[in-house]
């Protein structure tokens, strides 16, 4: 049976500290919270009195709970006064020689029977442990930030940690309403892991001056669904805690490349910007802690009409293809006022695009997202042909074939015969270079990338990918052109994956790599990154869904371009898709989707 915490302790009332200080008061316990001076300890109150008004201002706590909240709150300066507490859990800054300082403090002052946590991110368990005399007693339990509201909690076992202080503490996490994964002690534990070579990949495409801050934050909210972007989440965590979690990670998981903390990193900490906290970091805030970003000298000025300065006008568009990319794609033209002419191979293909356009448009009306005369506007609007010499006299043409260089280059080489001169030609290809594409033409200035995301009615992103022959003209036109459209364009250069892919599937990869090495399940991955980081979707669930054939592609073309071992497919990837596990087309991938 587990035994029954009456009393805990709490070192370091950061935001962290003071964060988990109110989870355990919450729920009835209460809490000894530790500083190192009057001043900090001050600080500490501040910060847990605000949350909680906060929580009662939202209707979220009754004031009467909160009073009870804060009255199982004790605060006291040093160590010493932990003496008789049966857990302490240590919130202080990412450094092990601090931890394993204050560890051997408490090991002298706390009780034998005392268990000793630390709510490290990063830092390995193990080290902090034989700073004591009781390793047997010291577990890792990192919460996430801000721990009154996130869910999950990171139960981190060393080599020697006693089974039933692994017990105690997952009976704890369910007495406090959270959700536990328990692992062993390893770099990044889940969570960090995965997240944070993603976090230090997109700074190198900031760095790299691949893609803004702006494109690269919302290309990832829009076309992953994530919370927040990742260099706005980088200056939520700050800077400087980045930086130690990738150095760490980088020195004790294996040197991988994807860990070794981009330059820019470790210049902007040296310049102060850490993000939030400092008031400018990527980005700049209305004032040090403040959420509120303010304009900049680096904030871009956005294109919000359908002509802006150096674009063409573009009013009739044409549309190659019959599959699910092109008919969404054709309804999101027609949709926003354009005339298009839809070209397919054969008049049967030809009818069925047609009435895939029609359902969904039906569907619209039904759900009540648009009028019968807009249905019927929009398919007025639309020229079914089944031949490509029907787009001699359009102002842009959108490719959606097949992912197939030879095909692809095949169709553009026609077009640059048929179309008259100044046509924007783009395709929409997801992994293949723009550019391969662009030289089948004479006219490689005038094609661009435009990579709508599945179902593009839906999905309000496009990559708009320039290749190093685009045109600054053509690419301010694709820019108006997906302003008129109502979808947010992002501009990125001609590198495979583009913006998402590039950053998403080396993830997932990671996922698999980690699953691989029996390190965790994949449902407590899947729990760790959902109710840890926010994702709609656990890597492992996503991969089933793009399906697992889709994602090996993908990573190889990436590691085929990059060079970097950290790219590398993982095998047991490569060994689902040969034996037919592909995700929930097939089926089965990482679940069993038969029965579903």
């Amino acid at each position: 049976m587990a035994r029954e915490f009456t009393s805990i302790g709490v070192v370091g009332l950061g935001t962290m500290g003071a964060g988990i200080v109110e989870v355990f008061a919450r729920n009835g316990i209460d809490v000894l919270a530790v500083e190192i001076s009057d001043a900090a300890l001050d600080r500490g109150r501040t910060t847990l009195t605000r949350s909680t008004d906060r929580a009662v201002a939202k209707g979220k706590l009754d004031p009467a709970d909160r009073d009870a909240l804060l009255s199982r709150v004790t605060f006291a300066v040093g160590l010493a006064a932990l003496h008789s507490v049966d857990l302490v859990i240590e919130a202080v800054p990412e450094h092990l020689d601090l931890k394993q300082r204050i560890f051997g403090e408490l090991d002298r002052v706390c009780k034998p029977e005392a268990i000793l946590a630390t709510n490290t991110s990063s830092l390995s368990v193990t080290e902090i442990s034989v700073a004591t005399s009781r390793p047997n007693q010291v577990i890792g339990i990192h919460f996430f930030n801000p721990a009154p509201v996130m869910k999950l909690v990171e139960v981190v076992r060393t080599v020697v940690t006693s089974a039933e202080v692994v017990a105690d503490v997952e009976a704890l996490c369910a007495r406090l309403g959270k959700v536990d994964v328990t692992i062993s002690d390893r770099a990044g534990f889940i969570a960090n892991a995965l997240l944070f070579g993603y976090l230090n990949h997109a700074v190198g495409m900031l760095e790299q001056h691949y893609a803004t801050r702006e494109d690269i934050d919302a290309a990832m909210k829009l076309g992953c669904g994530l919370p927040m972007g990742p260099l706005a989440l980088m200056d939520l965590i700050g800077l400087d805690t980045a930086y130690e979690i990738l150095d760490t990670m980088y020195r004790r998981g294996g040197r991988d490349r994807r860990h070794a903390p981009v330059p820019l990193i470790k210049q902007m900490v040296t310049a102060g910007l850490l993000g939030r906290k400092s008031g400018r970091g990527f980005y700049t805030y209305e004032r040090p802690g403040s959420p509120v970003v303010v304009p900049d000298e680096q904030t871009p000025a956005r294109v919000d009409g359908a002509v802006a300065d150096g674009a063409r006008g573009i009013s009739k568009v044409g549309v190659v293809g019959s599959g699910t990319m092109a008919t969404g794609i054709i309804e999101v033209f027609a949709k926003a006022g354009y005339e298009v002419v839809s070209v397919t191979r054969g008049a049967e293909k030809s009818a069925r695009v047609c009435e895939a356009v029609k359902t969904s448009l039906n569907k619209g009306v039904v759900r009540g997202r648009l009028s019968e005369a807009d249905r019927d506007a929009a398919l007025g609007r639309i020229t079914w042909s089944a031949v490509l010499e029907h787009l001699a006299d359009v102002d842009l043409v959108v490719e959606a074939v097949v992912e197939e260089l030879s095909v692809k280059k095949a169709l553009f080489a026609s077009l640059d015969e048929i179309c008259k001169p100044g046509v924007v030609l783009a395709t929409t290809t997801s992994s293949l270079p723009v550019i391969d594409v662009a030289m089948a033409t004479h006219r490689p200035a005038d094609v661009v990338g435009l990579h709508f995301f599945n179902p593009a009615p839906v999905m309000p992103l496009v990559e708009i990918v320039r290749t190093i022959r685009t045109s600054a003209e053509t690419v301010t036109t694709a820019q108006a052109v997906c302003a008129t459209l109502g979808k947010t364009g992002v501009a990125c250069g001609d590198r495979s994956g583009f913006i998402v892919n590039a950053l998403l599937f080396p993830y997932l990869n990671d996922a698999v790599k980690m699953l691989e090495a029996s390190y965790s399940t994949a449902d407590d991955i899947d729990h760790a990154m959902k109710l840890g980081c926010g994702y709609p979707m656990g890597p492992f669930e996503l991969l089933d869904v793009v399906g697992l054939d889709v994602s090996l592609a993908i990573q190889r073309e990436l590691y085929l371009e990059l060079r970097e071992p950290g790219f590398a497919p993982a095998p047991l990837l490569e060994h689902l898709v040969t034996a037919g596990y592909l995700g929930r087309k097939s089926g089965r991938g990482f679940r069993d989707h038969t029965n579903r």
